[in-house]
This record gives structure tokens, C-alpha cells and sequence, in this order.
């Protein structure tokens, strides 16, 4: 433990502050400005690294000589870099290409077409 006598976590309310700020803006990018749709998804993605490496450096302790001399477990990171990327890739596909439920293969949509005839006679 590095320093006990410090009483506020001078470092973390830094980080907490600065990601609400980062937070706010993305929402005013969306909400209220008059930027194109191009422009506030590129705006947003910016935020959204400055604000994970405020996370890594400023909660995930990155540099902190305790962890074995500024160790850091790229490792780790890495694959976890990469299943993030398989997961937003997959959803990516899964909304792009995926099934609907709007299939016309005669059961689903003959029985509902049946009800409709019927209900509009009474």
C-alpha cells in the first residue's frame, strides 16, 4: 500500500470527472448539435478511446510501480482487446445480415392472414 495517511482518491475523482465529462459531451454531440451524422459517429468514437484510456491509466492502475516494477499485463489486454472485437463484429454481422422474423413461408403468415379475415366479418 503506497501511501495510507491520503485521504481522498485525488486520482480517481480526476478519472470520475473527466469520464462524466466525456459522457456529457458524446450526449450534447447527439442530442444538440447541428453536426452531420458522419461527423458525431466519428466524434463519439474519439471520446470513447480517450475515455477507456483514462479508464486503463487512471482506474486499471497501468502504471503503478507496485504491480512489479510498471508491469502490465499486455497479455491480457490483448486478448481481451480481441474478444471485444470478435463480439462487436458479431454483432455488427448479426444486425447487418442476420434472420428476421418476418419470414413468408406460409404457416406464421397464412394463420395470421386468417384471423384478420375473420375478425373483419364480425
Amino acid at each position: 500500500m503506497a501511501n495510507q495517511s491520503k485521504r481522498i482518491p485525488t486520482q480517481h475523482v480526476i478519472g470520475f470527472l473527466a469520464s462524466i465529462a466525456l459522457t456529457l459531451l458524446a450526449v450534447w454531440a447527439v442530442l444538440s448539435s447541428d453536426m452531420p451524422t458522419t461527423w458525431i459517429v466519428i466524434s463519439i468514437m474519439v471520446l470513447a478511446v480517450i475515455q477507456a484510456c483514462i479508464q486503463l491509466f487512471m482506474f486499471m492502475h497501468m502504471t503503478e510501480k507496485e504491480s512489479g516494477g510498471g508491469h502490465v499485463p499486455w497479455n491480457m489486454m490483448f486478448h481481451g482487446f480481441v474478444l471485444a472485437a470478435i463480439v462487436v463484429a458479431g454483432s455488427i454481422f448479426t444486425m447487418s445480415f442476420g434472420f428476421t422474423h418476418d419470414h413468408d413461408d406460409g404457416e406464421h403468415g397464412g394463420h395470421e392472414q386468417q384471423q384478420e379475415e375473420q375478425h373483419e366479418g364480425h
